[in-house]
């Protein structure tokens, strides 16, 4: 089974942004930044784009397709 794995907690921890901090910034809930770092929410592509583009990092760098858990 295939799922998107990222590296979003890391990155936002080394530039010490707090999760409620960049949910203002992507416009969504800080419960959204959480499943999306715990891996349960994979975001839409407009949203991984623009948190891309937030951290000036190419969207491959911060999600991964990953086939196992």
């Amino acid at each position: 089974m295939e799922y998107v794995r990222n590296d979003l907690q890391k990155l936002r921890n080394s530039a010490d942004i707090t999760q409620q901090h960049l949910a203002d910034k992507m416009g969504v809930s800080r419960q959204t930044i959480i499943a999306i770092e715990k891996g349960n929410y994979a975001p839409s592509v407009l949203l991984a784009l623009k948190i891309a583009r937030f951290f000036k990092k190419p969207v491959e760098e911060l999600f991964h397709i990953a086939h196992e858990r």
